[in-house]
């Protein structure tokens, strides 16, 4: 298999709101945006990979990190079109090194005590990505970058509220320590499924972090730049739809798995693309 065709595989595979997105671009940034985003899958693969030891999970990312500075024997098989990414754009090695390193916080870092230690992890697996897509997506005003920044961090923060169920089998919590204790809200009773008003009341307050973040992304983004954007303002749409449905619904995330289904997705997507036309 050609590496553009796995790096498309992978895409394809992860069922990804991302990829879904990639709908609104063609040729060659596609093509580039498709590598980049398997690169993403293929380094958080490994630190959610119960099957891999703490050990191998670090020596694995150590060759990634590696593979970014140079071709080498055995190197990963995406290794050399993610370099070519950095020939082609205005992307380093340290861009990408920055979402490794957010990707080594899940090996080793189960719990965050306040918003401020959380934001810097998310700014590391979101907003990290984000601005490595601009680079690919292309824009104009710099002020892009505060934009990309600020959906990141909206964007991660919807997953983890979407994901907490999920998360806690794997003895996870990304909610704040400091949000839980405000709310007199414990560990066990997250365990327990504990959906009391002490739960309604934690989980708004999340979902009016990332609805404070996504209005802060909307505000940030340049008008010259809105249509080179689109990938990521479907993204938006998509993922503020979600939290709406989950904050509509109480948050029954111990008893549903929510997800927009493909007829959903391609509604917000073809709302996006029809303010250009």
């Amino acid at each position: 298999m050609k590496t553009s065709d796995a790096a498309t595989e992978i895409t394809r595979a992860s069922k990804s709101n991302l990829a879904f997105a990639f709908i609104a671009m063609s040729g060659a940034r596609r093509r580039d945006i498709t590598t980049f985003y398997a690169f993403c899958r293929v380094i958080d693969d490994i630190a959610d990979d119960d099957g891999r030891d703490q050990e191998t999970k670090r020596r694995e990312l150590a060759i990634w990190r590696q593979s970014l500075r140079g071709e080498f024997t055995n190197e990963p098989a995406l290794a050399k079109p993610v370099r070519q990414l950095l020939s082609t754009y205005p992307i380093t090695p340290e861009m990408l090194e920055e979402i490794i390193t957010g990707v080594e916080m899940d090996v080793d870092i189960r719990r965050y005590a306040a918003w401020d230690e959380l934001r810097v992890y998310c700014h590391r697996v979101a907003s990290a990505v984000g601005l490595v897509s601009i680079e690919i997506f292309g824009y104009k005003n710099p002020q892009c970058r505060d934009y990309a920044i600020a959906l990141g961090l909206a964007l991660q923060m919807t997953n983890i509220i979407r994901d907490v169920a999920a998360d806690l089998k794997a003895d996870r919590i990304y909610l704040p320590q400091e949000d839980l204790a405000r709310f007199n809200y414990r560990e066990d009773d997250l365990r327990n499924g504990v959906t009391d008003s002490r739960f309604i009341q934690l989980m708004n307050l999340e979902a009016a972090r990332a609805e404070s973040l996504f209005a802060e992304a909307t505000n940030l983004l340049p008008t010259e730049d809105r249509r080179s954007m689109l990938p990521a303002e479907i993204m938006r749409s998509i993922y503020q739809a979600l939290l709406r449905r989950m904050k509509l619904d109480n948050f029954r995330i111990f008893e549903k798995d929510y997800r927009l289904s493909k007829i959903e997705k391609a509604g917000w997507a073809a709302a996006q693309l029809f303010k250009f036309f």
